[in-house]
């Protein structure tokens, strides 16, 4: 099978097109054919191994999986030993953020591990809902959202920040969106109530405040957001911040004043795929697709994710119908 090869961590040059075994499913275990993945920020991280701390996890000094990439979408073509809820032929999709080796034609994972795509997604529909919706997700599930709420989501055309809308909007929240100026009318369709430019002004000097902020890009501070808050409000981000401060922040500021920071510790994957898969069969959700690229383009797909001007997923087709 062809798959991209990741011997050493560094840019998208390394990786290499090469022909490989296909994985054999162990006990308990389904061999799935892969249609379609993604490029995300994960990806990136991963592949550059940076931050340092990813490396505790991916290998300290090369990756331990050589093959990269942490969701898909695709078909099961072979079960292992004692897998009885899945049958050949169904769609699934996942995602693991120590590396699924899913930028292959095939990959092996635990069949506990899968969920069914539901029968109104395609398979790059899937496969863009995972990462950054597993992100979202671990975003409002973190504070106690309430219906009539309000909430800044700063980053609204990323991944993480387009599913965010659209789960905050389902839960009954009143959100402003805070976007570039190319991206408003995409982001008003997602359901967003208000919308920030951030090209035109700066959204920290808006003069509403909100019970929550969230920084699905990681661009900003709680500092510079704190002034945005109502009392008892909460900051979330999704990257730790200068100095890694947001998990200490996490920590300190229950203790101290009236607005705290939280962080999103995302640990319980098979729970987002629940609430993600619950929501695409329901139609409440749709990922947000930017581009597509084949296989053998994926170090351009990496350039472009890491160029940080991307809106929402960037899909890698991979299998076709044989």
């Amino acid at each position: 099978m062809k798959a991209i090869i990741a011997e050493q961590y560094g840019p998208p040059e390394i990786l290499q097109l090469r022909e490989v075994d296909r994985p054999v499913p162990k006990a308990g275990e389904v061999l799935v054919k892969v249609h379609a993945t993604t490029v995300n920020r994960t990806d990136c991280g991963i592949l550059w191994g940076k931050p340092f701390i990813v490396r505790f996890f991916t290998g300290l000094t090369k990756p331990k999986r050589p093959i990269p990439g942490t969701d898909f979408a695709g078909e099961v073509v072979a079960l292992g030993k004692g897998v009885e809820h899945l049958q050949v032929g169904e769609r699934v999709f996942s995602f693991e953020d120590n590396v699924l080796s899913s930028h292959a034609e095939y990959l092996t994972i635990a069949a506990e591990k899968v969920r069914t795509i539901p029968e109104n997604i395609d398979f790059e529909q899937a496969a863009a809902s995972v990462e950054g919706a597993h992100y979202a997700f671990n975003f409002i599930n973190k504070v106690p959202l309430q219906s009539g709420q309000r909430v800044l989501v700063n980053g609204a055309t990323g991944a993480i920040g387009s599913a965010a809308l659209q789960f905050l909007k389902h839960l009954g929240v009143e959100v402003t969106a805070v976007c570039n100026t190319k991206n408003i009318e995409l982001i008003r369709s997602l359901g967003a109530d208000r919308v920030i430019d951030y090209e035109k002004e700066d959204f920290t000097q808006d003069d509403q405040q909100y019970h929550f902020v969230f920084d699905a890009v990681g661009k900003s501070t709680f500092g510079k957001c704190r002034r945005l808050l109502l009392p008892g409000g909460v900051y979330i981000s999704s990257e730790l911040g200068p100095g890694a401060q947001n998990p200490f922040l996490a920590l300190l500021t229950p203790w101290f004043g009236k607005k705290k920071v939280a962080f999103p510790l995302p640990v319980d994957i098979p729970r987002s795929l629940r609430f993600i898969r619950e929501l695409l069969e329901s139609g409440a959700f749709r990922p947000v697709i930017d581009r597509r690229y084949r296989l053998e383009e994926i170090a351009e797909a990496y350039r472009y994710v890491a160029s940080g001007q991307k809106t929402g997923n960037v899909i890698i087709v991979v299998g076709q119908e044989e």
